[in-house]
């Protein structure tokens, strides 16, 4: 098979480096390549649209926080009480209240590593895993999708149950007129 002429191979690497970060400056000499109103070939504009969606798409999943299952916030948990910790010390410290296993925490924060829940010092022996977001943060994140999904996104209708749902303490309802008597102070 011959070669593509020079402009055809300039073109082809510009597009392939679309897609990592600093794509769009590929993108631009795209089209400084061309001169202006001349066609770009079709074959082209596929593999644009196509690296440009893939982009759009990885960008929207990068900004969303992935959601924790049940173990895995067991062990953000850990993460949060006890700060920074390697397989052992979680295992130990989640076998005072479960029985689990070494490699079933190892391969659970190897899954979050991937997902993004968790940074790995992988600089030092044993590694050391910390969380990468706030208790806050995923707690507010897991109660929007709660609000949303079971709630039709009625903040009332959530309180109420949460209330109804269990006993409230006097301190706990204390703190909840002292949230509600700020945020009406704040919409004043």
């Amino acid at each position: 098979m011959g070669e593509a002429p020079e402009d055809e191979r300039w073109i082809a690497v510009s597009l392939r480096s679309f897609a990592w970060p600093g794509g769009a400056c590929a993108c631009a000499n795209i089209h400084r390549s061309f001169q202006p109103g001349s066609p770009i070939p079709r074959r082209l504009t596929k593999v644009f649209v196509d690296n440009d969606e893939a982009i759009r798409h990885n960008r929207t999943m990068a900004l969303k926080q992935p959601r924790p299952t049940e173990g895995e916030l067991a062990i953000l948990r850990v993460l949060w009480e006890a700060g920074p910790r390697s397989v052992r010390d979680i295992q130990r410290i989640l076998n005072e209240s479960k029985p689990t296993g070494y490699t079933t925490v190892l391969k659970l924060l190897q899954i979050m590593t991937e997902k993004g829940l968790v940074d790995r010092d992988e600089s030092v022996r044993p590694q050391i895993y910390r969380a990468r977001y706030t208790q806050e943060r995923t707690q507010r994140q897991l109660l929007q999708d709660l609000l949303q999904k079971a709630f039709g996104g009625s903040v009332r209708t959530l309180v109420m149950q949460a209330l109804s749902a269990g006993k409230t303490s006097p301190r706990e309802l204390e703190e909840i007129e002292k949230l509600l008597d700020r945020m009406e102070g704040e919409r004043k």
